[in-house]
């Protein structure tokens, strides 16, 4: 009789139930760490083995200390962090605990924003022309060859969080000395105008096994420090950004050293010279409701897939899903009521609403592409009128 596979998940946010249960079901002990604050969240604690917590605020050694713990009695054969800040606490424990699959070093390309331009520069991957900001002449050298306007950007944080656009140099000054000491934990990009586009992946054997090319109808950072509704939709079947996109995705994953498992990666569409140009990568199932509408469009759960991934480890046993050619789009919003009332978005395209308190989020699918615009189009005003609210960003990443 084969011996059960003890799985621990790292998760500080309430996501990821379908892969817990997923990788239950295929025969795993799975447990999961969390945060305190989280320890009564609807966990599907029928697929758990056990769950533990650690405060909030845990830095990287109590983790560990905590984990090593644990192993006293639990032999863990796979650590999986299920979200983008737990990446790099598994690739930690897995090195220290001498446990296969992603370590620090590949980790860091997938976490750290000027760590993984370093690499697709070095790999031939076109990217905004970019710098640290460890050093005032290598600084002021960039300001001189690249104009402005600039981005600001913290180096491991997720989405918008801590990002500025910097107009002017004298700015820009003002913000590194603000900093302080950890101002070498960001780095200076040219600002590229453009379309943003995301390609949500799974990996297998270092080769993509399954991808989906979606547009986000304003960029992200856009939306988080201005203001509006998050559209994201599906970019047409055999389209010509569909095919560069595709093969942009799996080039640079390959060079990345990503074996396996989930990943979200974001590029964008230069307005002036119509080339892509890679933004950021992920080695987590994406967010916004990105695994909901893979799987509404293309049937494809991206979760189960990469506790699939996870359970067969490379054995000829998995096999990668088959997959619809659907149509699709998020739209979520900010909302000025705890809980909205979505009822009166009833058309037959509507196949998700967002459980999120002050969030009004709908999922569309449809085999038709033009349908899709039409009601993102159409509901995008009245989430205007009937929902939309916003709240001041925060500046101030979470070191």
């Amino acid at each position: 009789m084969t011996e059960r596979q003890n799985i621990l998940c790292i998760s500080r946010y309430f996501k990821a139930e379908p892969f817990l249960i997923q990788a239950a079901k295929r025969g795993a002990n799975v447990y999961l760490l969390t945060s305190a604050e989280l320890l009564e969240r609807p966990w599907p604690r029928a697929s758990l083995a056990d769950v533990f917590a650690v405060r909030t605020d845990a830095d990287h050694t109590e983790i560990l200390n905590t984990v090593a713990f644990l192993a006293r009695s639990i032999r863990f054969d796979h650590i999986v962090g299920l979200d983008d800040f737990d990446v790099e606490i598994a690739a930690m424990l897995r090195e220290h605990m001498r446990i296969g699959g992603m370590g620090d070093t590949t980790a860091r390309h997938f976490r750290d924003k000027l760590a993984m331009r370093d690499k697709a520069r070095e790999a031939g991957h076109p990217v905004p022309d970019f710098t640290d900001v460890f050093n005032d002449a290598r600084v002021r050298a960039f300001t001189e060859r690249v104009p402005g306007p600039w981005m600001l950007k913290p180096r491991s944080e997720a989405s918008a969080t801590g990002i500025r656009k910097i107009a002017d140099t004298d700015t820009l000054w003002a913000e590194l000395a603000a900093l302080g000491d950890k101002r070498g934990q960001f780095l200076l990009e040219a600002f590229v105008p453009g379309d943003v586009f995301h390609v949500d992946a799974l990996t297998e054997n270092r080769e993509v096994v399954y991808a989906a090319v979606h547009r986000c109808a304003t960029p992200p950072f856009d939306v988080a420090h201005g203001g509006g509704i998050f559209i994201t939709s599906t970019v047409p079947y055999g389209s010509e950004d569909e095919k560069q996109l595709l093969d942009f995705n799996a080039a640079l994953l390959r060079s990345f050293g990503l074996v396996r498992g989930a990943s979200h990666t974001e590029f964008i569409k230069s307005r002036e010279d119509g080339r892509f140009y890679f933004l950021e990568t992920s080695a987590r199932v994406g967010g916004a409701h990105i695994a909901e509408l893979c799987e509404a469009t293309t049937g494809v759960n991206l979760w189960t897939e990469w506790a699939n991934l996870e359970f067969d480890r490379g054995s000829p046993a998995y096999q990668p899903p088959a997959r619809r050619h659907d149509y699709g789009a998020v739209m979520l919003s900010l909302a000025r009521q705890a809980d909205p009332d979505l009822s009166g978005y009833d058309d037959p395209e509507v196949v998700y609403r967002a459980p999120e308190r002050h969030h009004a989020g709908l999922i569309l699918s449809s085999p038709r592409h033009e349908r899709i615009n039409e009601l993102t189009e159409q509901y995008a005003q009245r989430f205007m009128s009937d929902f939309f609210a916003t709240l001041p960003i925060s500046d101030k990443p979470s070191f």
